[in-house]
């Protein structure tokens, strides 16, 4: 039986609560009107990052990066292609760890581009490394799944 879902508006912060049977894809946050999804990684600050892992009942799988990383350049348009197959099932965010260090240290990051995966407010999965998108989708759905 499927249950209402609180879903983080990506956009001004606020909590919302999406009926069950209502697709996520469609739904339209209380407070500001816009679309809960996009279908495109949402920038994260460090008030949002908390927010989306605290509040919101769908997994948020972060993309920690930095301006300057090769590797984080190449993998940016793989990520962006994968929050249109993994939305609205999976928030999918990005943090630049050049303008929140104290956040990249909180989180223990050694090396970029790295990926979170959140459930529940709490940390399920990680790994580093460059992926292309079909890589992003297969490891996220599989940690999903052996998290359940």
């Amino acid at each position: 039986m499927e249950t209402d879902r609180q879903i983080v508006c990506p956009h001004c912060g606020a909590v919302n609560r999406v009926k069950a049977g209502r697709p996520a894809a469609e739904a339209r946050c209380g407070a500001c009107k816009e679309a809960l999804f996009e279908g495109h990684p949402v920038d994260a600050d460090p008030a949002m990052f908390e927010k989306q892992i605290a509040r919101s009942e769908v997994p948020v799988l972060i993309d920690v990066w930095a301006p300057w990383c090769g590797p984080c350049k190449m993998m940016a348009p793989h990520f962006a292609e994968a929050a249109k197959v993994l939305e609205p099932s999976m928030r999918l965010m990005k943090l630049n760890s050049e303008d929140h260090p104290d956040v990249a240290g909180r989180l223990g990051i050694r090396g970029i581009p790295t990926m979170l995966l959140y459930r529940g407010g709490r940390e399920i999965a990680r790994v580093s490394g460059a992926m292309s998108a079909r890589q992003i989708v297969d490891w996220a759905n599989a940690q999903l799944t052996q998290g359940a």
